[in-house]
């Protein structure tokens, strides 16, 4: 079952006081100085760990003042004493879960080697390959020009992240590549995870094409 601690525990490595100590992206960060989110019958968070005791205290006290919510858009209760508290950069977003029948995707491989990455797309570590499988892709030439795979892990669950190269966007090939993702995820026994910002129309777009369902709303301060 899709809560907010699950998403939590999926992001974040949380150390014993369940401050965030880092991601766990396959290329791990410290992470946010704060993060809230809030689902219709629970609440999570967690600070990080480099934060003063005092600051902590406070935005523990005040997060535990957080109620369940009904509309993922609203604000958080305190969002202006969080900002007085700790400035810096607001995100926010939904979280979704995936239906139970998930839509066969049409033309989908899974990819272990970068080599098929290079032509569409810069960055990519050799590194982080094993740490995002499973990589779902559309091929085109012999190369992915569109990947869904786990931006985050755990042991329980996997976030999606979907890369699409610019001249093959608007064909629909991101809800067939996360599409494949979640079925390896769920044939693997953890759960599949799917987050944007609200700004992302293209990223709300797929949640909606593939028949997500919100589950919680993150709220984070970098």
């Amino acid at each position: 079952m899709s809560t907010p601690a699950l998403q939590l525990q999926t992001l974040f490595i949380l150390d014993g006081e369940g401050r965030i100590s880092g991601t766990r992206s396959p290329l791990p960060c410290a992470g946010p100085l704060f993060m809230l989110i809030r689902g219709m019958a629970s609440c999570a968070w967690a600070v990080r760990q480099d934060l003063s005791p005092e600051r902590a205290i406070e935005l523990d006290r005040l997060a535990q003042e957080e109620p369940p919510v009904s509309d993922f858009r609203d604000e958080p209760l305190h969002s202006e004493r969080y900002e007085s508290l700790l400035g810096g950069e607001i995100d926010s977003g939904p979280a979704f879960t995936f239906p139970e029948v998930i839509a066969q995707p049409r033309s989908t491989v899974f990819i272990e080697d970068i080599r098929l990455l290079d032509h569409h797309f810069s960055g990519w570590k050799v590194n982080e390959i094993q740490e995002s499988t499973p990589i779902a892709a559309v091929m085109e030439d012999g190369y992915a020009v569109s990947v869904c795979f786990c931006a985050r892990r755990s042991a329980v669950a996997a976030e999606a992240g979907i890369e699409t190269a610019v001249e093959f966007r608007g064909r629909g090939l991101g809800p067939n590549v996360a599409a494949a993702w979640a079925s390896e995820i769920r044939a693997s026994g953890r759960i599949p995870l799917y987050s944007t910002s609200w700004s992302n129309d293209a990223s709300l777009a797929v949640a909606r094409k593939l028949g997500l369902v919100a589950y919680a709303s993150n709220w984070s301060i970098s």
